[in-house]
This record gives C-alpha cells, sequence and structure tokens, in this order.
C-alpha cells in the first residue's frame, strides 16, 4: 500500500472524484493545498492573478471540504510556497512514496509537476481526470490538429460520457507526526490582504449542491436559451461556472443532473442548449491542453494578427469603466463589484478593449483572471483569442457594434442605470500610446 500525498487543487469536493477515491487506495494520506504567493503579485500585465473576489469564493470552498474530510478523520494541511517545492519537502518528511492530483489544461500545472517529478525521480505520480467531462482517452478532439467547435460538438455528441463516481466510504489515516487536531485548528493563510466582500456566490460543495438543487428544482433551464443572452438577472443563466471552476461541482455531477432534469420536465431546445455550453467549457479545456504555451501568445494559435499598442490610460478607463461607451462601462463596473458577468457582457467588453480601444488582448484577459470569482484558464484565455481574431474562431475574430449591443440588450437602458449611472466621458485620450499629455 502506497502512503500518498493527494495535491488539491480544482478538485475541492468529495463527489465524484477520481482523483480522492485513487488516493483513498493508500496505507496513509496526506492532503495538501499549495497557496502561492506569486497569485497575488502583480507578477504578469502588471495585475495580480488572483483578486479578491475569488480568493474569497476558493477560501469558503476550502473550509467547506474540511468540514467534509473531518468526517472521514481526514483534514488539509495548507502549505504557502511554489508547489514542486513545498511538495517534493513533504515527500521527504514523511516519505511519501506517491502523489495524486487532477489533470489540468495549464500550463502552470504542468511546469509545476515537472518540477516535483524532477526534484523527486522515485515519486510515483498520478493523475485523474476530474475537471472534465471526457479524459485524456476518450477526447473528441482530434490529437493533430485543431478543429473549430462545430466540429468538435459533433463528434462530442457521438462520444460516451463517463457517469459521476460515487463518493469514498471511507479515507486512510493521516501519516505518523502529522496531528489530526492540529490541523484542525490551522487557520487557511490569507496573503492577499483583500477585505471580505458582499457576493451572491458562495464557495463550496454543500452550496453548489444546493444551488443545482434549487436551479434544476425550477423551470428555468426549459429557457434557458431564451434568457441566456441577458446581460443582468439570477435566473438568466445557470450560474454552474464558479463551482465548476472551483472543482467544488463535478461537470459530469452536472450534467447528469440535467439528464435527470429531461427526463422529469421534458428535454427541449434550451435544456439542449446547457449541454452546449458544458461542450463549450469542455473544447476550451482540451484546447488549451493541445496548444499549450500558444493560449497565451499575442498571435495566437497560428502566429497571426496583427500587432497592438499598450495605451495605459485607455487600459485604465476600462478596467474602471471610465471609457466613452456606457454599456461597457455598466460591464466592467458590474464585474469589478460583483467578480462576475455575463457571457455577453465579457463578449462586449473584450470586443472594445480589442478593437475600440485597440489594446493587446492579453491584457484583457488578463484582468477578468483577476477578477472573476468564476475564473478558468481554458476558457478566459480561449475565449479572449476567439474575440481577437487569433484562436479558434473561423470568422477571424469578432467586433460587436457597440450601439447594437444596447439597443438588443439594454434598450430600456435599466441595465446601465443600474451600474454605471451618472454622465459618460466624452474624450478617451488625454495621452499616448506612449504616456505623453495630448495637447
Amino acid at each position: 500500500m502506497h502512503k500518498t500525498l493527494y495535491w488539491l487543487t480544482k478538485d475541492l469536493r468529495i463527489d465524484d472524484n477520481a482523483a480522492l477515491l485513487s488516493a483513498a487506495k493508500s496505507e496513509s494520506l496526506l492532503c495538501v493545498y499549495c497557496i502561492e504567493p506569486r497569485w497575488f503579485s502583480q507578477y504578469r500585465y502588471h495585475t495580480a492573478s488572483m483578486g479578491a473576489h475569488r480568493w474569497q469564493f476558493i477560501r469558503q470552498c476550502l473550509a467547506d471540504l474540511r468540514v467534509a474530510l473531518a468526517s472521514y478523520g481526514q483534514e488539509i494541511l495548507f502549505v504557502v510556497g511554489e508547489p514542486d517545492r513545498c511538495l517534493a519537502e513533504l515527500v521527504e518528511r514523511h516519505a511519501i512514496d506517491r502523489v495524486v492530483c487532477s489533470f489540468l489544461p495549464g500550463t502552470d500545472e504542468a511546469a509545476a509537476l515537472s518540477g516535483l517529478a524532477a526534484r523527486c525521480p522515485e515519486l510515483i505520480i498520478d493523475t485523474q481526470d476530474t475537471y472534465t467531462l471526457f479524459d485524456r482517452y476518450s477526447s473528441p478532439l482530434p490529437k493533430d490538429r485543431v478543429v473549430s467547435y462545430s466540429k468538435f460538438r459533433t463528434l462530442a455528441e457521438r462520444t460516451h460520457t463517463s457517469l459521476p463516481v460515487d463518493s469514498p466510504t471511507s479515507l486512510p489515516p493521516l501519516p505518523p507526526g502529522i496531528s489530526f487536531a492540529e490541523l484542525r485548528k490551522a487557520e487557511i493563510p490569507d496573503l492577499s490582504g483583500y477585505e471580505a466582500r458582499e457576493s451572491d456566490f458562495e464557495g463550496g460543495e454543500s452550496a453548489a449542491k444546493r444551488h443545482l438543487k434549487t436551479y434544476f428544482g425550477s423551470t428555468h433551464a426549459s429557457s434557458y436559451k431564451k434568457t441566456r443572452n441577458e446581460l443582468d438577472g439570477w435566473e438568466t443563466s445557470s450560474k454552474f461556472s464558479p463551482w465548476l471552476n472551483s472543482g467544488s461541482l463535478s461537470v459530469r455531477r452536472a450534467l447528469a443532473t440535467l439528464r435527470s432534469y429531461e427526463q422529469f420536465a421534458g428535454a427541449n431546445d434550451s435544456t439542449y442548449w446547457l449541454y452546449v455550453e458544458l461542450l463549450w467549457r469542455e473544447y476550451f479545456q482540451w484546447i488549451a491542453v493541445q496548444i499549450g504555451p500558444k493560449l497565451f501568445s499575442l498571435r495566437g494559435i497560428n502566429s497571426c494578427g496583427g500587432f497592438k499598442c499598450f495605451y495605459p490610460e485607455r487600459f485604465e478607463k476600462w478596467c474602471q469603466g471610465t471609457t466613452p461607451y456606457p454599456l461597457v462601462n455598466a460591464c466592467m463596473k458590474q464585474l469589478k463589484a460583483t467578480g462576475y458577468l455575463s457571457n455577453r457582457g465579457r463578449q462586449i467588453a473584450a470586443s472594445c478593449l480589442v478593437n475600440e480601444l485597440e489594446i493587446d488582448w492579453r491584457y484583457g484577459a488578463a484582468w477578468f483572471e483577476h477578477q472573476l470569482c468564476d475564473y478558468d484558464v481554458a476558457s478566459n484565455w480561449g475565449n479572449w483569442q476567439y474575440i481577437a481574431g487569433v484562436g479558434v474562431d473561423p470568422r477571424g475574430g469578432r467586433h460587436f457594434n457597440l450601439q447594437k449591443q444596447t439597443e438588443t440588450y439594454d434598450p430600456a437602458g435599466s441595465y446601465v442605470a443600474r451600474w454605471s449611472p451618472g454622465p459618460v466621458l466624452q474624450t478617451l485620450d488625454t495621452r499616448d500610446a506612449a504616456d505623453w499629455p495630448i495637447g
């Protein structure tokens, strides 16, 4: 039997967790969560990766998971630092011979595992597919080329999806020398300095289960296609994304619950479209795995597209919602206040930054990464590439007409009035791209 360390990442749940089931087959088990100081530093595009909304949500997820694990006699050991170094130290200190974790599409996660393998060459590293509908062996995306979403969807609908797996019946004890009581007393380290925020979203598997039950206990899924493009409103879309992207809800469980709803309430275009949206998320995960670092490249998948300038003043106005475009301002202020923005709002704001403001799309993607409570590396950066015309969009990018978007999605002006009331600045630039005053 193995002495196992389970590295928790985006799998903060007990239900349908293949990594936890694998870790349960051990002589002893140490569950570890790594908090990286760089999450809170402005190390990429002048923006910290982890913002207040997402960090609060993740802390709630971790607190809820601790309660669940305690019922198994288990706890989480929190460490601060680079994962490969922290995990390697624990492997040596506690004679660990196996590390279990979830397979994730991000390049940072892949680098951490490579670093751990280099530090501990005899270590068994067991990666499980817990974050996606399909696994690495059944993914419908062709291995040799990038295909459009429509082609992926056709292939995905023909591919078998595994059912959710049960929760473990028991878990092994902690390694010798680690006290359950001492771990229970420890608080989650907080390096952020962020203040608590009011939020419509509560993190954790318990909250995810309640939300899933409430959503499918209503008829909202049967009208999803009619309301999904609305800019505001709790019931206009599923709002699954914060729990899916933190791993406190499995996408397979979400799909299984949708199928049960269809058997009870009937399937229609709206319930099918919920499935389509889950496939969009899936598509971007496997695209990210396939293209690797190109997900973050200015010129994207095929090294195409023109070069962009960076206008500091324009970028700041976009971030703060003080541009000459009222609808964009409302979107950006809602994002900053709540950590959430509808899919339509994200597309409108992204199109404005890329097209009207002519700014390098990666700065916008990094700002969304910082602000969104439901941030997912593949979906966020993949969608930004899509809008910028350097990703998987066969049309070569999207430019939304802001006036038309306003007339279609905020005809009465209620959204702008709620999130960005007051006068609108008419002047975009007082400084040029080199940050020199104009005039």
